[in-house]
């Protein structure tokens, strides 16, 4: 089984690249600089298992033209001819699984490697049922992520009068938590018969949900000049404020009109600091769908899209079910509320790698 033309191309371009970078590496005036031979290096390093996989693809390549030539030639002798026969079967078996490799390493995205993601839910239509739906996913993700041994960290909570959240924004760190979460980005509906509901009548409700990649440090960079940084008092359900000092920050980065504020923390810098991290994130995931749309024409599928106003699941509580409405199957709603998303994700992750293939 030959690679096919177009895998081939980007695999041996990745080659190349990785071949430049090596040299780069070797200049001394980047050796001299320690922040740029690490950015090389790190770029370099994306490339790596590309580069070796070029290199079996060409072993196999001049494998594949000797046995060929071989076996085109009427003149060679019957028994050449049979171990020539022999070497291409065994190069086929080989290129098949080369071919699985490559498409693997080849719809694997720097971003899957992310340890650090910001997640913001907000209640959408249906009034204070809204706001308890958001927070009843908020524990689900907090479950789930528990059974991942992932951090989570609240960085801004906005409460309502009934217990719900307004809004929720907080960090989940851990191995593959970019990967996993990221699927999640969407409107979410929920059909169920609230607690104020005399009637017993059922009622839909929605949130939003945004999975944000956390940036690091060197990815988005802020300017003093770009920002305008308000204090003020912190303020609780229905307004009334709850600090006397000036604890409350709000970002705004002018550029963009990009605006966060930050009040959960009693000191107004850990609430500037938490402001900022969510700035850098909102900014890097802006940047990455400007990159996104401008070179692959945003893709038609849904998933992994994250396109914010889709909604993607349905959570129906007397039917005990939730439709994703990305897949065909439904999933049991008590275990999916209880944080058990593993079979949920995997159906997405491999409806996600075959669209990515299937747009090499």
């Amino acid at each position: 089984m030959e690679l096919a033309p177009a895998i081939v191309a980007k695999l041996r371009e990745r080659a190349r690249r990785f071949g430049e970078l090596t040299e780069q590496l070797s200049r001394p005036e980047v050796a001299s600089d320690g922040r740029r031979c690490a950015e090389i290096a790190a770029q370099r390093g994306q490339l790596e298992s590309a580069a070796q996989l070029c290199a079996e693809f060409e072993e196999l390549a001049g494998r594949r033209r000797e046995a060929e030539q071989i076996l085109s030639d009427a003149e060679a002798e019957e028994d050449l001819r049979e171990l020539a026969g022999e070497e291409l079967a065994g190069v086929a078996e080989a290129e098949a699984d080369l071919d699985e490799r490559v498409k693997s390493t080849l719809v694997s995205d720097r971003d899957d490697l992310r340890k650090k993601v910001i997640v913001e839910i907000r209640a959408g239509t249906g009034g204070d049922e809204a706001t308890l739906f958001a927070a009843d996913l908020y524990r689900m993700y907090v479950r789930f992520c528990d059974t991942r041994r992932w951090k989570i960290e609240q960085l801004e909570v906005s409460a309502s009068e009934v217990g719900g959240f307004k809004e929720i924004i907080f960090s989940v760190t851990g191995e593959g938590s970019w990967r996993l979460l990221r699927f999640e980005s969407g409107g979410h509906r929920v059909q169920r018969v609230p607690a104020t509901e005399s009637q017993g009548r059922i009622h839909t409700s929605a949130a939003t949900v945004a999975v944000l990649p956390e940036a690091e440090e060197a990815e988005i960079v802020l300017k003093d000049e770009d920002l305008r940084i308000d204090t003020m008092r912190s303020s609780g359900p229905g307004g009334q404020s709850v600090n006397k000092t000036s604890s409350a920050v709000r970002i705004t980065h002018l550029p963009t009109d990009t605006v966060v504020s930050c009040q959960d923390e009693k000191s107004q810098h850990k609430n500037k600091a938490k402001a900022l991290r969510i700035l850098k994130s909102r900014l890097l995931d802006e940047e990455q769908r400007r990159l996104h749309s401008e070179r692959a024409e945003q893709r038609k599928s849904q998933v992994g899209s994250g396109d914010r106003s889709a909604r993607v699941r349905t959570y129906n509580w007397p039917q005990n079910r939730v439709s994703d409405h990305r897949l065909s199957s439904n999933f049991s709603l008590e275990q999916i509320v209880a944080g058990k998303l593993g079979g949920l994700v995997e159906e997405l992750e491999a409806m996600d790698r075959e669209e990515r293939i299937r747009n090499l």
